[in-house]
């Protein structure tokens, strides 16, 4: 063929076919044809496969398969209006399908569909558009997008569109959108509030419900409430509520009006306009429960000012609600128990509940099963308790008590943390709570004081410190494994929190045993730092603090190093030495487990006594010793023999480890019967804390010269000890060559024996003395001065004076000095 042939070939021809009829039997042949470049073909095309889709959704999956949805979201954007209307009602019909919803989502059609939105489009592609973005604004990715993409404008104008099809579609995305707090202020500032009202006179209930639900949604804002308020929206609800023909939108119009009168402003509306006596109207005469249920809740709504308590219980709303309290239908019930607790705040409502057999029937419903039923009850019981000692006793006459402790077992955080509330109200009557302690609530607390709600926890805490003022209760919590999770929220920096865990430990650490049990979780360190925080210390935090040392004597006396005269050592008591600030102070059990090791050992005072042996043949004759008369009664335990060890080290250890017991101490024991037999009897008080401090000095190795202090071998002695002994804690009354910081830890544990008064203070380099105050002046001739003087007592250089605080001699007692100590 030539090049002119061949020419002719590719030119196109300028005739046409004669119309030819297409028929397409099958999908697949039907979506082919949306690539045709005929516009008559591609209406016919789109009507064929709307017309299909309609039928279900098996057919709308199988066009999915066939790939209509791509040709379908450009078609339309068709510039023929046919073409693009035919192709939205296909588009609008096909997403309403989830998987094909889904996979229009990737074809990112949303900014041509809301390009069709405007007023200038057939009204049948407003329908199908705004249907298909009803299908695809349920999808959060798809919410951002229409309104990124500036959807929310068109929409409201759609409102008031004169087909009701496309109304019903559009303030169906709308409501979606609302759910997002940036379109619900969007929607205020856009005024999309009048168009919506606008819908509640639609003549098609569809519209009237979906209007009211988004009413709903967008008042829960307070601008958008404002809004609604000032384009007369409560008038319109009220309009609606005094229709009788249009009961079916009383509940939905109900629920709006509940979220408009919780402030004065709307109050002040429901009440001008006799809302208020409507609102009873409803809780009295309806037989519907939705309605009955949503005007209740009204009326709760209504009683968070305490303008309208006080109206509302001039009404007698108390009365209606106890009687809601036996209704048949749990949504009412609920509703009730919530109005009941809104009305407790006026105190005069809460005096009428009981009155009125309120209480009781609040406790009742506690044994139901619905979990909004009990959350509802155990709150209206928490204010109806607070601060009412009338009312907590009428729920304990009730037993309402036993069902509150096992609601602490509940899954629903709120109805745990209503129910402590009110345990907590009710323990501040010793017979109540002796009955609550009796129930096992101590052992029902450990498991919310590990919740991870910060309400359970602080109601927890707080029913805590009313219970555990009872000392079997704070035994009971230790035993319960309670006092952990206790301390542990110490590490909280929520500011009600700490200060209720702080009370809570304030009161647990009453006894030592508590009190040690705290320390040894680390209190004392989280309470310490937490102390020299500006932002999270408290009175409550320096109280916790206060309590756990004055408890722990031990304890304070290593981190404070001064024992007050109210502060009396007893058995248990350790000196471990001055601890570092934030160093965590191990027990005493802890300290006599670890090996021995070279530093200075732990003196342990321990009263009681067992089976013992005699003294050692080199302590008995010890000359420095043999003018104390009663050396030779002193006592100390037996050393193990070396065959006795072996014989231990070959047979099994026991399956069950022993518990373990602190070291007998007969020595002290001696001390104390020899204390109060010579120095108890004597009348004169001077006399006696002479006495007692040359009882200490013989007892700790007589007196020392000043001058010859650094040869007094102390320091190898408590060694000895410690080896002899093979622990690091050493018994007080087994120390022989005691130096200062024993001598007075001795004179103090004696004194308090014998009910005498003193101090322990902590110096520098291993020194110690106690502080005491006595009157000048002679008694029998009543020449005492008014106020006491401060005195140390010498132990160790002329044992029995009393040096006056603040004389150099005095100070010379305090103070180290390397020639002397060394």
């Amino acid at each position: 063929m030539g090049k002119k042939g061949k020419k002719e070939c590719e030119t196109p021809c300028k005739e046409t076919f004669e119309p030819l009829p297409v028929e397409g039997k099958t999908p697949a042949t039907v979506v082919l044809l949306l690539s045709s470049p005929e516009e008559d073909i591609l209406v016919k095309a789109c009507e064929a496969i709307h017309t299909f889709a309609e039928k279900g959704d098996e057919n709308k999956l199988s066009l999915l398969g066939l790939g209509a949805l791509e040709p379908l979201s450009k078609l339309i954007s068709h510039n023929n209006k046919l073409v693009r209307r035919n192709a939205f009602m296909a588009l609008g019909i096909m997403a309403a399908n989830g998987d094909v919803k889904s996979a229009l989502k990737k074809f990112d059609v949303i900014p041509s569909i809301i390009d069709k939105l405007s007023l200038e489009e057939d009204t049948v592609v407003h329908e199908f558009a705004t249907l298909c973005l009803a299908s695809l604004s349920v999808d959060f990715v798809c919410k951002v997008q229409i309104f990124d993409n500036k959807g929310l404008p068109p929409l409201i104008q759609l409102l008031s569109s004169p087909d009701p099809d496309v109304q019903k579609n559009s303030i169906d995305v709308i409501f979606n959108l609302v759910q997002d707090h940036q379109s619900r202020l969007a929607l205020h500032e856009l005024a999309g509030i009048p168009p919506v009202l606008e819908l509640l006179k639609s003549d098609f209930p569809v519209i009237q419900h979906l209007a009211l639900k988004m009413l709903r949604s967008v008042t829960t804002d307070k601008d958008t409430c404002k809004a609604f308020r000032e384009e007369q929206g409560f008038e319109k609800l009220m309009d609606i509520l005094s229709n009788t023909d249009l009961s079916d939108l009383h509940a939905e119009a109900l629920q709006v009006v509940a979220n408009c009168v919780g402030d004065s402003e709307g109050f002040q509306l429901i009440h001008k306009d006799g809302g208020l006596t409507r609102l009873m109207e409803f809780v009295l005469t309806s037989t519907v429960p939705e309605i009955q249920s949503s005007a209740v809740k009204c009326i709760a709504r209504v009683a968070q000012s305490s303008e309208s308590r006080k109206l509302l219980h001039e009404q007698n709303v108390e009365k209606v609600l106890v009687e809601l309290l036996s209704a048949a239908d749990i949504g009412v019930k609920a509703a009730g128990c919530q109005a009941v607790s809104a009305m407790s705040f006026h105190l005069a409502s809460k005096d009428c509940f009981r009155d009125l057999g309120g209480i009781p029937a609040v406790v009742q419903l506690l044994n139901g099963e619905d979990l909004a039923l009990k959350e509802a009850a155990t709150q209206a019981l928490s204010n109806l308790t607070h601060s009412n000692q009338l009312n907590a006793h009428a729920v304990y006459e009730a037993g309402g008590h036993e069902i509150l402790v096992q609601q602490l077992y509940a899954s629903c955080p709120r109805t745990v943390a209503n129910s402590a509330a009110t345990l907590g109200n009710m323990a501040g009557q010793e017979v109540i709570r002796c009955s609550i302690l009796s129930r096992g609530a101590i052992q029902a607390l450990v498991e919310p004081l590990k919740s991870t709600d910060t309400q359970v926890l602080v109601n927890a805490t707080l029913c805590l410190v009313e219970l555990a003022c009872d000392t079997d209760a704070r035994a009971e919590l230790q035993s319960a494994g309670g006092l952990e999770p206790l301390v542990n929220l110490l590490r909280t920096y929520h500011k009600e929190l700490l200060h209720n865990a702080c009370l809570a430990i304030n009161v647990c650490a009453s006894d030592m045993p508590t009190a040690v049990e705290m320390c040894k979780f680390g209190a004392l360190e989280m309470l310490q730092e937490i102390n020299q925080s500006v932002n999270r210390r408290s009175t409550f935090s320096k109280l916790a603090m206060i309590s756990l040392l004055n408890s722990n004597l031990s304890v304070k006396y290593s981190l404070t190093g001064h024992l007050a005269a109210t502060d009396i050592i007893t058995d248990g008591f350790y000196d471990a030495g001055k601890a570092r600030p934030g160093q965590r102070i191990l027990t005493l059990q802890e300290l006599s487990k670890q090996p021995v090791d070279e530093h200075r050992p732990i003196i342990a005072v321990n009263t009681a006594t067992e089976e013992t042996v005699d003294v050692p043949e080199e302590r008995q004759s010890n000359p420095s010793e043999a003018d104390t008369g009663s050396k030779g009664d002193r006592r100390t335990p037996r050393k193990k023999k070396e065959d006795d060890k072996q014989k231990d080290e070959t047979q099994p250890e026991s399956p069950t480890e022993k518990p373990w017991k602190m070291m007998d101490d007969e020595s002290l024991q001696v001390l104390v019967e020899k204390v109060k037999e010579s120095v108890l009897p004597l009348s004169d008080e001077r006399e006696q804390y002479a006495a007692l401090a040359r009882l200490v000095s013989d007892a700790m190795g007589g007196a020392v010269e000043m001058e010859k202090l650094h040869e007094f071998p102390w320091v190898l002695h408590l060694s000895e000890l410690k080896f002899q002994l093979q622990c690091n804690v050493v018994p007080i009354g087994l120390i022989s060559r005691g130096f200062y910081c024993h001598r007075a830890l001795l004179f103090k544990c004696l004194a308090d024996c014998i009910g005498m008064s003193c101090t322990l203070v902590r110096g520098e380099y291993s020194r110690a003395w106690n502080e005491l105050l006595l009157f000048n002046g002679n008694i029998s001739r009543n020449e005492r001065s008014s106020q006491p003087c401060c005195y140390i007592v010498d132990l160790m250089h002329l044992p029995g004076s009393l040096l006056k605080a603040g004389t150099p001699a005095a100070e010379q007692y305090q103070t180290f000095h390397w020639r002397c100590d060394f």
